[in-house]
């Protein structure tokens, strides 16, 4: 080989040993970028590429009443997405979507559209619908489960209970009020895609691996009492033309809500069809004067401090008393000269109560008006309480304090006005009103009980009986004005009242617009349950005692009449078991009650009327009645009617229903 020859192959030996080298170092260089300068940044991209994630909310913990009646509860449904990376002939795939499930077609094409991997279609869907999904078999069409929640008695308790949106996240009510109890730990679902961006597997991410302790809630609410309610309210609303109403019923000793109903009411499977109005819990969150109904507090204020007795005589001077600039007339244009205090309240007297209210004295007022919890929340465990309006008594001229006497120029809610009268009923003690009685792990223990809590001692228990006995009159004395409340061998202490609503376009108070109500508690010597009736605007009955105390009445009659035939209305401070939320009754119950049974005569048809399948086959076993039924729920209606005699073998009908 020659020189030159030699020369050109070191040359090139050369050549190839340095390209080599700056390659070496070239590759390694980008290594080192790609590895350590740019791996995270990298990572994160490629992640985006090859793995995706979706969280996925949990089933929300269970609310049951308080003898393990489901009322709020989790099923799992499908959803719809679409991945328009893999997405092939989107038209196509908007085409076949519109048409099982009901969207329009250019909403899907605009999620198709998008860039990225992931966009929901629909949400929640029916089974029904998820197979039609299925059967397509789509490319870039997927289909997850997810939690919806539901509410299998539909409106019953719906303004307590409230609602949850599509994430599982509380937005009204008690699921709201306890969200974070009641929601658990979100998981998050993770798949890799290949190169052509098939899912090439699915997992649960750690999210599923936390720690859970979310809890389900046992309320003070007795399903079968708030069914009764809300039917009564209902009819109540509607009968007399009323715009909504409100009713209360709560246990005294405890300070436990049985039942807490408003009109108009919504189905929370379907809140988003309902306008916010309908939505409203009216009983803790709106505010009126609630006239005559305030008048007992008055009373019991000036009975307290010793600055009357009921032997006292007031001289209502004849239907007019002249206070500052103003008059004060009695309601109805009646004219009284003398009334005892009893009096004063059986026939609700305003010019009385506003001289029982001038010896009390504003500083004095103001006091007790406050230790019943006027001016300020009662606690109660739900969103949205209002604190009403109670002013200062400084600012209060001669007139205000004059009409505050008889309920009016103050504004309450209808769950402080139930609270105040449960104080009145429960020898002077004001309870802290709930709803929620304790808190049930996944393992079925009790995490939290919640027991009564005292606020503190408004009246003394003999003020509390002289009340009890003045209210009971009212009820039961001749001409009384809650004489429509009085049920035969049941002793009933109670109060009327009719209030005229300000109306802030006039800026006066309305002679049409009013709200009538009725409130008490029994039985009167020793009080279980009181009551608390608000009927918003009622046109065609306009007095609290014609078209509230009625409703109390058929509330009361249903009530007794349940727990006479064996429904499972128990002593309101029992305890459930944590298996089976059976309640075990206490040494008293509501079923001790002294009163008959207004179906003792076995010769006739019974009212089986709010009654449930089990409690109306039962009785009319009893009396050897044969019995054709329709539908599921509670009796709503019979035929032939209550009373009429039982003749040979003759049927009766009842129709069950759970709307009522």
């Amino acid at each position: 080989m020659s020189a030159k020859s030699r020369k050109w192959l070191r040359f090139r030996v050369a050549s190839i040993l340095v390209f080599s080298l700056v390659l070496y170092v070239a590759l390694v260089s980008r290594a080192f970028q790609l590895q350590i300068v740019s791996g995270e940044t990298l990572g994160k991209l490629a992640d985006r590429q090859h793995r995706k994630s979706l969280t996925l909310y949990p089933e929300r913990r269970l609310i049951f009443d308080r003898n393990g009646q489901q009322l709020a509860a989790t099923v799992m449904t499908d959803s719809v997405y679409v991945d328009p990376s893999t997405a092939e002939d989107r038209r196509r795939v908007a085409s076949k979507l519109s048409s099982i499930l009901g969207v329009k077609k250019e909403k899907i094409v605009k999620a198709l559209a998008n860039e990225g991997s992931f966009r929901w279609v629909a949400r929640q869907i029916s089974p029904a619908r998820a197979e039609g999904i299925r059967a397509l078999n789509l490319e870039g069409v997927h289909l997850v489960r997810e939690p919806k929640r539901f509410y299998p008695h539909r409106e019953l308790a719906c303004h307590l209970l409230g609602f949850a949106g599509l994430d599982s996240i509380g937005l009204e009510g008690l699921e709201l009020k306890y969200d974070e109890c009641l929601k658990g730990i979100p998981k998050k679902v993770v798949w890799g895609r290949d190169a052509r961006g098939h899912n090439i597997y699915l997992d649960e991410g750690p999210g599923g691996a936390v720690d859970d302790r979310s809890c389900s809630i046992f309320l003070t609410i007795d399903s079968k009492i708030q069914y009764i309610v809300e039917s009564q309210l209902r009819r109540a609303v509607e009968g007399l033309g009323a715009k909504g109403g409100s009713v209360i019923v709560m246990d005294p000793r405890t300070g436990g809500v049985l039942a807490m109903a408003n009109e108009p009411r919504f189905n929370p499977n379907d809140f988003s069809s309902y306008p916010a109005d309908a939505r409203r819990n009216r009983a803790v969150t709106d505010c009126f004067d609630p006239g005559s109904v305030f008048k007992p507090f008055i009373v019991a204020a000036a009975l307290e401090e010793g600055l009357v007795s009921e032997t006292d005589v007031f001289d209502c001077e004849n239907g007019s008393y002249v206070v500052g600039d103003r008059v004060i007339h009695e309601a109805q244009s009646e004219k009284f000269k003398e009334l005892t205090i009893p009096e004063i309240l059986k026939y609700s007297s305003n010019i009385g109560t506003v001289k029982i209210a001038e010896r009390l004295g504003k500083n004095l007022a103001h006091r007790y008006m406050t230790k019943f919890g006027f001016g300020s929340k009662t606690g109660v465990d739900l969103p949205g309480e209002s604190t009403g309006i109670l002013r200062n008594p400084r600012d209060w001229r001669e007139v205000d304090f004059a009409t505050m006497a008889f309920g009016q120029g103050i504004s309450v809610t209808a769950m402080q006005l139930a609270s105040g009268m449960c104080a009145i009923a429960n020898g002077g003690v004001l309870m802290k009103p709930h709803v929620v009685r304790r808190l049930v792990n996944k393992e079925g223990a009790t995490v939290k009980e919640f027991e009564p809590v005292p606020l503190g001692t408004v009246i003394s228990p003999e003020t509390s009986r002289k009340i009890t006995s003045i209210l009971t009159g009212v009820v039961e004395g001749e001409g009384g004005t809650g004489k429509n409340a009085h049920i035969v061998n049941l002793s009933i202490a109670g109060k009327t009242g009719t209030s005229q609503k300000f109306d802030f376009t006039s800026g006066k108070y309305s002679a049409k617009k009013v709200a009538a109500s009725f409130m008490g508690f029994f039985p009167a010597q020793d009080p279980q349950m009181v009551i608390l009736v608000v009927l918003d605007e009622p046109e065609t009955s306009r007095w609290g005692g014609a078209a509230a105390a009625p409703v109390f009445k058929r509330v009361t009659e249903q009530i007794l009449r349940c727990s006479n035939s064996g429904m499972d209305v128990q002593d309101f401070a029992a305890v459930e078991t944590v298996g089976e939320a059976r309640i075990i009754p206490a040494s008293t119950s509501i079923t001790d009650m002294v009163y008959p049974d207004p179906e003792e005569d076995e010769t006739v048809i019974p009212d089986f009327q709010g009654m449930s399948l089990r409690e109306v086959l039962r009785m009319a076993q009893s009396r050897r009645i044969e019995i054709k039924t329709a539908g599921t729920g509670w009796a709503v209606h019979q035929n032939p009617a209550p009373g009429v005699p039982i003749e040979g073998n003759q049927p009766c009908y009842v129709l069950f229903d759970r709307e009522g």
